[in-house]
């Protein structure tokens, strides 16, 4: 594997970290907004006979997390390869 130089290592994390930041940001809005601000609003419309509210802080959010996760991968292995750090 071949070592980056210090501008690359940096420019990689800067990169991974601000994808984080940003799924996080969306997580945090679906999990916090969805099932907790947003609620009485997303409770006026039904998801397979559940409140969309509730559906939303019971389920919705971590199906959005496992979702996020995969998301996360996929992006990492097209960075990973851009910057010539993948597994082969």
């Amino acid at each position: 594997m071949p070592q980056l130089s210090a501008e690359q290592a940096r420019a990689y994390w800067r990169r991974n970290l601000a994808l984080m930041a940003k799924l996080l940001v969306i997580w945090f809005t679906v999990s916090f907004g969805c099932g907790i601000l947003f609620v009485e609003q997303l409770n006026q419309i039904q998801l397979g006979g559940y409140k969309l509210g509730f559906w939303f802080a019971q389920q919705g959010s971590i199906y959005v997390f496992v979702l996020l996760i995969f998301y996360y991968s996929r992006r990492m292995a097209a960075l990973d390869r851009e910057f010539g750090v993948d597994e082969e």
